[in-house]
């Protein structure tokens, strides 16, 4: 791979985060409305209905496109344009600390509106996995891809191990590995739900693949196919035969549509090798289809996808004040919860709010691409 700089800013990248954000979108209306009808990790696909089971799995692609692009934007603005390469540690330490700040304090109180139990999430997930390829840049390319591999690949193997509360390895271990509390009391808790060793390899992965864009663009999407086409072959290999990478085999089921969701139940917490190359595989065909998108939906992409913590804080913030007007206006009325009684519901909140948010996103994007204010590049 060529080593050029960069010559302009990619759009497929944000039009990529743009499409995961939508897709975030929906996975939280669903969390806030229709928390009623549980999900499982897996899913139990024995009483989750296929358009909830499709719905969830459509944003099981959120987390790695995000961790992988982070990690890709590493290497991008370490070859600025028109300027010589750079070192992208301080950024990285700083962006990984501030979003680490943000989960544990206006992210968290977006959820419940309180500050009752601190959830650490994908933003600190992103921050750790930030803080991880800060102290490794140093390692030459090679390394970083096999760390990198390692780590996706063999990650599934460390899944019998685990520790008790109280013993020593116990919270290391939850940080890393085995998504639980931290710490449980009557003023605080702590819970780790996203274990950070699989997001570490994946951002690995992700910068050490940033040398695709610098070069040519019918150059990369050969590699984007070829990559995309190797993660969706090996996960029917691996899959299939049921061999190894993933906790919960699949078995044939009554029906060709339960039959397909049993094969596509991957687990995400943490997330196990299909489950990455599942949506990190379909992430590289679409970055190629992307390379061609030129239309208006591909400029909306754009536009979500080019502030993604702005939209982030932004919707989060909308969901809690919707939903304390509903408790307000109607009460519980799904135990005590409040929540809608039909999926189609779900989708058509997203859609509503993606068309209303996407202009207070806009105007915020071109805010910050006119403005030099260095504060800016955190959203």
């Amino acid at each position: 791979m060529t080593t050029a700089l960069v010559k302009k800013r990619i759009d497929t990248i944000d039009m990529m985060r743009g499409l995961v954000i939508l897709l975030m979108l929906l996975d939280h209306v669903r969390e806030r409305f229709y928390y009623h009808v549980q999900v499982s990790d897996p899913m139990d696909i024995s009483i989750t209905e296929p358009g909830l089971f499709f719905s969830r799995f459509a944003a099981h692609f959120c987390a790695p496109v995000f961790v992988f692009l982070t990690g890709l934007s590493a290497w991008l603005y370490a070859h600025p344009v028109q300027s010589a390469p750079r070192s992208a540690r301080g950024f990285l330490f700083k962006r990984g600390l501030f979003l680490i700040a943000l989960e544990v304090t206006v992210i968290t109180v977006s959820w419940m509106g309180s500050y009752h139990t601190v959830w650490l999430q994908v933003i600190w997930a992103i921050g750790v996995s930030m803080l991880a390829l800060a102290a490794m840049l140093a390692l030459p390319y090679r390394v970083l891809a096999v760390l990198g591999l390692l780590i996706v690949f063999g990650h599934n193997a460390l899944t019998p191990i685990n520790f008790m509360p109280g013993e020593w390895g116990y919270n290391l271990w939850t940080i890393l590995h085995d998504r639980n509390y931290l710490l449980q009391s009557e003023g605080l808790n702590i819970r780790a739900s996203y274990p950070v060793l699989p997001w570490i390899g994946v951002i690995l992965l992700g910068y050490v693949a940033g040398p695709l864009y610098a070069m040519a663009a019918t150059t990369r999407r050969r590699w984007l196919l070829r990559l995309g086409a190797t993660c969706l072959l090996l996960l029917v290999l691996l899959r299939g035969f049921n061999i190894y990478g993933e906790t919960l085999p699949w078995q044939l089921q009554a029906s060709a549509s339960e039959s397909l969701m049993a094969i596509l139940n991957f687990t995400k917490y943490p997330p196990s090798l299909h489950f990455l190359l599942v949506t990190l595989g379909l992430m590289f065909l679409l970055l190629a289809q992307m390379e061609r998108w030129q239309n208006k939906a591909a400029q909306v992409l754009v536009t979500f996808g080019s502030v993604p913590m702005f939209f982030y804080i932004l919707h989060l913030y909308v969901l809690l004040a919707l939903y304390s007007i509903c408790m307000a206006l109607f009460g519980p009325n799904q135990g005590a919860l409040f929540g809608v009684n039909q999926l189609s519901l779900i989708w058509l909140i997203s859609i509503v709010l993606a068309v209303l948010l996407y202009w207070p996103t806009k105007w915020f994007s071109q805010y910050k691409h006119s403005s030099k204010k260095a504060w800016l590049r955190y959203l």
